[in-house]
This record gives structure tokens, sequence and C-alpha cells, in this order.
């Protein structure tokens, strides 16, 4: 597939099409779109092959219940329980206090307003409705505990009363009745499902591990948190849905992580609107099944950011890096990533990686929203397929700028800097890596692979391949314009399959060593 010649030329591939492009064109676009998805399932098929994918991609719907969305919190049959330092006032039914620490063993509504200086609420009841606990202004420590901990409920409802600031922090060693007992291990820790209202705000310090941390669903409605915790910040084992928030995470591990690996139908994060910034040294948010972003303004920097991997001179990638990277350990330190699919609809992303920006192991699918990226490998890594049908995506920083093993962009606007391939249709061990790759990722040097472009306006500015497929290449329509290598070791067209245009125009500039046409 490769020709180099002796000398460095500087080659200009113009490809335009009119008179008949026009409804041919439109016509083969359509069939196009339509091939790609069949491809995409033979492509699914010839992946599976060479790696095991063991998530599901989840149909994400949330549902919000009464409860999850009433804040009022004038309730007059609600029970007071007033925090006093190192004892605790009790004044209705269904809670007992004993000394600094109160159990909850009722349903209802729980009124708890004050400071506690070394203490613990307890949630322990069979109850088939929820319980609800209206922080009115609380500073709760435990230092060996998690401060508030549902052990048994059918559904806890924490609501941050208007006007208030609400601190729970815990301390850097827990203590447990047995070897065998390794929970809670949260400052805020349920075993049931978990909701966070209320128009408040809540600090949590989480010295020992995780910040907030539900085995359960947990649902955050209109709520400002702020979480600082050493390994993870939000955790929902089952699922996190977030909307109208303002989250802010600084986590020593993953900021937000769903991680059911049992259930089919759980794992997955939906992001709804509202503002997240998250700092963490792990991934910024993790689904192990599905990620849906539909809305918001969401700011992430994992792994010390773009800059920190060691294809700038930094050290991340001898420490982190993505599963299957044989050069490196199973730590991730991706911005958003998901186990099966990734879907992007709407919103404001900002992110700054020292991994993959955008990663699936499965699919990703761009419909629309604003994404810019700097990342320390891949700006958008789908290990299947990826679909961009619209919105604006700035990548500032890559190695490869867009990855998969099918790629069909039927819409958008993207501005790509990479500095090996823009887009790569197969993966980085194809030998064109350039100095190494920071974090190869395993796909076979040849399969069913293709990318399809069939509308959107696409820059590339690549100091390796341009476009880069090791199978097939379609064009019908879109603006592609791309500002190639210098190198004779790269192009700015390298493709192993047919390339057939039938409509768009396509403007190639880079090197003549391995030019193709």
């Amino acid at each position: 597939m490769k020709k180099f010649a002796p000398l460095l030329l500087l080659l200009l591939l113009i490809f335009t099409l009119t008179a008949c492009a026009g409804n041919e064109a439109d016509a083969s676009g359509v069939a196009n779109v339509a091939q790609s998805v069949a491809a995409s399932d033979a492509v699914d098929t010839a992946v599976s092959t060479q790696q095991t994918v063991t998530a599901t991609a989840v149909p994400v719907t949330v549902e919000y219940d009464s409860e999850d969305l009433d804040t009022n919190t004038a309730d007059a049959t609600a029970t007071t329980i007033t925090l006093a330092g190192d004892s605790i006032t009790v004044s209705g039914e269904g809670a007992v206090a004993d000394g600094s620490s109160v159990t909850i063993t009722a349903a209802g509504t729980y009124d708890i307003s004050g400071t506690l200086n070394n203490g613990q609420i307890v949630v322990e009841t069979t109850d088939a409705d929820p319980v609800v606990l209206v922080l009115n202004g609380v500073d709760i420590t435990y230092a060996t505990s998690a401060p508030i901990y549902v052990s048994n409920a059918e559904k806890v409802v924490i609501t941050l009363a208007a006007g208030t600031e609400n601190i729970v922090t815990d301390g850097d060693t827990y203590q447990f009745p047995d070897a065998a007992t390794d929970e809670p291990n949260a400052a805020i820790f349920s075993n049931d499902d978990l909701t966070i209202n209320g128009s408040g705000s809540l600090i949590v310090n989480a010295n020992y591990n995780n910040g907030i941390d539900s085995n359960d669903d947990l649902k955050i409605i209109g709520s400002a948190i702020t979480v600082n915790a050493v390994n993870d910040g939000i955790k929902g084992r089952d699922s996190i849905a977030v909307k109208d928030v303002t989250i802010t995470i600084n986590a020593g591990a993953d900021g937000m992580q769903s991680n059911n690996d049992e259930d089919a139908e759980k794992g997955y994060i939906a992001i709804e609107s509202g503002v997240i910034n998250i700092t963490a040294e792990l991934d910024g948010i993790q689904a192990e099944t599905s990620l849906l972003v539909s809305g918001g303004d969401i700011n992430i920097t994992t792994g010390g950011g773009s800059g920190n991997s060691s294809s700038n001179g930094g050290g991340v990638w001898g420490g982190r890096g993505t599963e299957g990277n044989p050069n490196t350990t199973t730590e991730s330190v991706k911005g958003l990533k998901a186990g099966a699919d990734v879907t992007i609809t709407a919103g404001t992303i900002t992110i700054n990686s020292a991994d993959d920006a955008i990663h699936s192991n499965g699919r990703i699918t761009i419909n629309g929203g604003s994404i810019t990226m700097a990342s320390g490998d891949d700006g958008v890594h789908a290990d299947t397929s990826l679909v961009i049908n619209g919105g604006e995506i700035n990548l500032t920083q890559s190695y490869e700028g867009l990855e998969s093993a099918l790629i069909t962009i039927n819409g958008g606007t993207m501005h790509l800097i990479a500095s090996d391939d823009g887009i790569n249709v197969a993966g980085g061990n194809d030998g064109s890596s350039i100095n190494g790759r920071p974090g190869q990722n395993q796909f076979s040097a040849s399969g069913n692979y293709h990318l399809y472009i069939n509308g959107g306006y696409i820059f590339v500015d690549a100091g390796g391949d341009g476009l880069d497929s090791n199978g097939a290449f379609d064009m019908t329509d879109g603006v592609v314009i791309v500002n190639g290598p210098t190198n004779n070791g790269n192009g700015p067209l390298d493709y192993m399959g047919t390339f057939n245009i039938t409509g768009g125009f396509l403007v190639a500039v880079g090197s003549s060593g391995m030019a193709q046409a």
C-alpha cells in the first residue's frame, strides 16, 4: 500500500464534483449511511474476535419519581434532629439517639440541623416508603466511619434546605467490625437508592475513600455539591443521573463512576443539565455500560492534563494507561468513558485529558453539542464504531484525532489537530506511529474497516496521515481540508482498500512520499 519517493514534494489533491453530483450524490449519501450501519455490525463481529468487550449498551431512560423532585421542607409532621457538638436531641417519632449517633428506623421526614463533632446519622428501616433527610445547615464529622450511612432502606432522599450550607467530613481511617467487612466506604454511603435534591449546598470531604456512594441508583437534582475525595468523587453502582446541578469534584481516582458489571441493564450514567467541573487523577466520568450527555456545561481534567503524557515528556504512560495497551498498567485517565456506548446529543464539553478525551469500548455517537478537547492520546476513540451526525468538535491537541474500526461522519463541524493521524480507521498498530504511541489500541492490521464521509466540515492538521483507513474510504458529501505531514513516512491520504468519491469537496496537502489518489 505504501510507496516512498526519494524527494519531499508538496502534494495538492483537489476533488470537486459538479453537474452530475447533485441527485446522485444525495442518493449515494443515503445508501452509504445505511451501508455504514450494516458495516458497523460487521465490524463489531470482526473486532470481537480480537478483544473481549463484556459490556452491553443500555438504552438510557431516567425516570424521576415525585419524591426525587419534591424539595418542600415545610412538613409539620417532620421529626426534628438537633446536633449539638457531642450530643443529639430528637423531637418526634422514628429516630433514636445514642450519644453522638442517631439511628432512623422509620420512613418519614427528618429535619436535621447543627454541628456534630464526631458522630453518625444512620438509616436502618424496612419500611416501603422513602426516608427524607432534610439537611438544614449541618456540619457532621465522623473520624472512623461514614458520617451519613444508609444501612437499609427502600429509598433515601437527602434534601438540601434552601439558603443553607451543609458539610460532611470523614476521617482517613475507618473501623470495621471484622476483616470481611469493607463498607461503608464513603463519607455519604447508601446501600440502597439515594437521591440528593434541594437548592442548598453540600460540601463533602472524603479522606478515607469515596465522597458520595450508592450501591443502587443515585440521582442528583438541582443541588450545588462540592466533593473532595481521595478516591472516587461520586459513585452510583447501578446508575447515576444528574440534572440542573452545580457539581465540583476533586478526586484522587475517578470523578464520577457507575460500575455495575453484573446486570446488563445497569452501570449507566445520564447527564441532562447543569454545570459539572471535575479534576480527577484517573477517569473523569466512567460508566460500565452506557454514558449519555444530553446537556449541561461539563469541564474535565484527568491525569494532570494532556501535557502529562509520554509523548509530551510527561510520565503518565509508565504508570497509567488504557486497557489493551501492552506498555502500561490497567489504570485509565480518560475524560468521558464507557464500556459499551457513549452518546452526546447536546451540551458544552471541555476536556483536558492525559489519555483519550472520549472513549468507548464499543460505540460512540455524537449528534450535537460543542466539544473542546486536548488529549494526550486520542481525541475520540471507539473500539467498534464512531458516528458523528452533528455538533462542533474542536480538538486542540492529540496523538490521533478520531479513531475507530468504522467511522461515519454525516454532519458537524470539526477542527482536528493530531501529532499522528487526524482520522484513523483501524488503530495505532498499523506501523504509521511516529516516535512510538503513548496509548496504542489493539486493532488488527486488516479487517472490515471503513471511513464514510457523507457531510459536515472537517479540517485536519496532522503530523502523520491526514485521513488513514486500513480499509475503504467513501465520500459522498461535505467539505474536508487536510493539512498533512511533511515527512515521507506519512501522507495526507492513506487507505488500504478502495477510495470512492461521488460528492463533496476534498483538499489534501502534504508529503508525496506516500501519495495516493
